[in-house]
C-alpha cells in the first residue's frame, strides 16, 4: 500500500464571518491510498484556530502517517490520537479505499436517493442587513430549522434580528439554534441567555469560551434554555476525560463535529456517553470540501438521528468538488445521478 498527501485551499463565495474573525480561505488536506490498482481518498479537515491539532508539527506528522501506512488503521488511529483530523483522514481513506465506488462509503437508503437528512440554514454573521437577507433567503428556500452566528455584532441588533423572525414565524414553524462561539463574557452570559428566552429558541451553542468547565456547569444548570457544548469538546481525547466532562457540566446537548473528535470513532464514543447520560446531540461538518462533507452525511445518515443536522455547508466555496450532494427545500439529498468530479483520485 502506498499513501500520499497533498494541501488543497477552499476559497470562500464571500467572507464568512464568526465571532472568531472572517475568512476568505479554508486550508483542506487529502490522504490518498493505492492498492493493487485501487485508490482511496480521505480529508483531514483542520481548521486554524480552532482544532486541537493545529500544531507547527501537523505537515510533518501527516507526513508520519503516510510513510507508516503499512502499520494499519488500528495502529495509526491510536497513534495519531492528538491530532483527530488527521485520523478522520485516515479513517475516511481506508474505507474509501475497500469501498467498491472510492466515495460510497456507506451505502444506504440515503445513497440510494430514496431518503434524505434534515439539517439547519446556516446564517453566516455580518452587517445587520446581510444577516436578514441571509435570514430571508433559508426562509424562501424551505428551511424550517435556522442557526444563526451571533456574538460579533451589536447584540441589541441580534435581538432585533430574532424579533425579525419570530415576528413571522412561531417556534412551531422555524426552529432557531444560535452559535455564540464562546462570544459572552462570563458575567453576562445569564442575563443574555434570559434575553434571548423570550424567542423560544431551540439551542445556543458554546455561549461562554471553552475551558470555563465550573462556569459552564452553573449556566447548564442555570439556564433557561438548551445549552450545546462544542469547542469544549475539542481537545479532549481519552474516553475518561470525555466523561469527567460531561459529568461535570451536565449540558442539554453536545454538537459533534468528526474532523475535530476523531473521526467517526472519535464521534462515537461520545454519542455513546451521551446517551448514557441522556444528553442529545447532532452532527456537524468543520467547513470540509464535499470529500469530507459526503462521508460526515453518509454516516450520520446511519445514525438514524430525527434531529436537524449541520450539514449545509457545500456550496460555501468557488472551487469544491462536483459531487452528488444538494440541498432542497431544508434536506440534504444524495443525487446518485450526479457523478464525482475525477480529479483528486
Amino acid at each position: 500500500m502506498k499513501a500520499t498527501y497533498h494541501k488543497y485551499m477552499l476559497e470562500f463565495k464571500r467572507p464568512s464571518g464568526t465571532s472568531r474573525g472572517v475568512m476568505t480561505e479554508k486550508e483542506t488536506w487529502f490522504i490518498v491510498l493505492e492498492e493493487n490498482g485501487k485508490k482511496g481518498v480521505g480529508e483531514c479537515g483542520i481548521l486554524r484556530g480552532l482544532s486541537a491539532d493545529d500544531r507547527d508539527d501537523y505537515e510533518e506528522k501527516l507526513n508520519w502517517a503516510c510513510q507508516n501506512i503499512h502499520l494499519g488503521e488500528t495502529a495509526l488511529l491510536e497513534a495519531l490520537l492528538e491530532f483527530p483530523s488527521i485520523q478522520f483522514g485516515i479513517e475516511m481513506a481506508f474505507l474509501s479505499l475497500k469501498s467498491e465506488n472510492p466515495y460510497l462509503l456507506f451505502p444506504s437508503d440515503f445513497t440510494n436517493n430514496s431518503k434524505s437528512i434534515v439539517i439547519n440554514g446556516l446564517v453566516w454573521m455580518g452587517e445587520a442587513s446581510f444577516m436578514k437577507a441571509q435570514i430571508e433567503e433559508k426562509l424562501e428556500q424551505g428551511f424550517d430549522c435556522i442557526k444563526l452566528k451571533i456574538g460579533a455584532i451589536d447584540f441589541q441588533k441580534e435581538l432585533e434580528l430574532l424579533q425579525f423572525i419570530r415576528s413571522h414565524f412561531s417556534a412551531e414553524q422555524i426552529e432557531i439554534r444560535v452559535d455564540a462561539n464562546g462570544a459572552f463574557a462570563l458575567n453576562e452570559a445569564l442575563d443574555k441567555l434570559h434575553q434571548l428566552k423570550v424567542f423560544q429558541l431551540h439551542s445556543i451553542e458554546q455561549p461562554i469560551k471553552k475551558g470555563n468547565i465550573s462556569a459552564m456547569a452553573q449556566l447548564c444548570k442555570k439556564t433557561p434554555f438548551p445549552i450545546a457544548l462544542d469547542e469544549e469538546l475539542i481537545g479532549v481525547f481519552s474516553l475518561e476525560d470525555k466523561e469527567a466532562l460531561l459529568q461535570k457540566i451536565q449540558p442539554q446537548y453536545i454538537i459533534l463535529k468528526p474532523s475535530f473528535v476523531g473521526g467517526f470513532t472519535g464521534t462515537q464514543e461520545w454519542i455513546d456517553l451521551a446517551n448514557k447520560y441522556n444528553i442529545g446531540w447532532w452532527i456537524t461538518s468543520a467547513l470540509e470540501s464535499n470529500i469530507g462533507l459526503n462521508a460526515i452525511a453518509q454516516w450520520t445518515f446511519t445514525l438514524h438521528s430525527k434531529m436537524p443536522q449541520g450539514l449545509g455547508t457545500g456550496a460555501l466555496y468557488t472551487n469544491n468538488f462536483d459531487c452528488p450532494l444538494e440541498v432542497s427545500k431544508g434536506k440534504l439529498w444524495y443525487n446518485s445521478s450526479k457523478d464525482w468530479s475525477k480529479n483528486l483520485l
